[in-house]
């Protein structure tokens, strides 16, 4: 997989993509994740990338022409475009699932005030990690490649992410390591049984009950 991200602040990446899963997925060549500044793709001699939005208003606001220079210069036919945003569609678990199978994702981060809203566009699918606003998408593409990446065959072991909250629609189940007393709390007797169907039973029912009392909403999910 290639993975492409638009930002007016490459330098945020620096410790994302040199650090743990990310950087040995990239040594291993699971993934190759380049990241662009759009100021590269300007035309004004100023490398000027944003300005003040017509009708007025608060905020600068991200230009179409070095946006869509750099998409056009990056894409190809397997690309899938997709644009950090507030507005999007909130990221789940499922989706990047849906992602991780792509040959090529392009990343847009906004920032500013926000982007011409021509540059929707471009946009195969936009994307919110949440409701709340940030000062960016950077942290939002992270996010995601993130997601996506750990789910790259070969980068993690496949039941490590099998096994994860948000998978069948249900929270992971409580997990315990050394020492088997800690404090006068001990790790559940059926986890030292050596029974494996009844070790399986009791995680499936934790993770029911977990997720039914603090994310009851997965569970009314189809």
């Amino acid at each position: 997989m290639k993975i492409d991200i638009l930002t007016l602040f490459p330098e945020m990446f620096d410790g994302f993509l040199n650090t743990s899963i990310i950087k040995r997925a990239i040594e291993e060549k699971k993934v190759e994740i380049n990241v662009h500044n759009f100021r590269d793709y300007s035309l004004d001699p100023h490398k000027r990338v944003d300005d003040y939005q017509f009708g007025g208003g608060a905020g600068m606001v991200l230009m179409p022409e070095p946006i869509f220079r750099a998409v056009d210069d990056l894409k190809t036919s397997d690309s899938k475009i997709l644009l950090m945003t507030p507005q999007g569609k909130k990221f789940e678990q499922s989706y990047a699932y849906e992602l991780s199978c792509e040959k090529h994702i392009i990343i847009i981060c906004g920032h500013y005030e926000g982007f011409d809203e021509r540059i929707r566009t471009l946009a195969d699918a936009e994307i919110s990690i949440g409701d709340y606003i940030l000062t960016g998408g950077e942290l939002p593409s992270m996010v995601i490649t993130d997601t996506i990446v750990r789910l790259i065959d070969g980068v993690i072991d496949q039941e490590s992410h099998l096994n994860d909250s948000f998978n069948n629609n249900l929270l992971d189940y409580p997990v315990y390591t050394k020492p088997q007393n800690f404090r006068g709390m001990e790790v559940p007797e059926v986890l030292l049984s050596g029974h494996h169907e009844n070790i399986r039973k009791w995680r499936l029912e934790q993770s029911e009950k977990r997720t039914l009392e603090r994310r009851p909403d997965l569970l009314k999910k189809d």
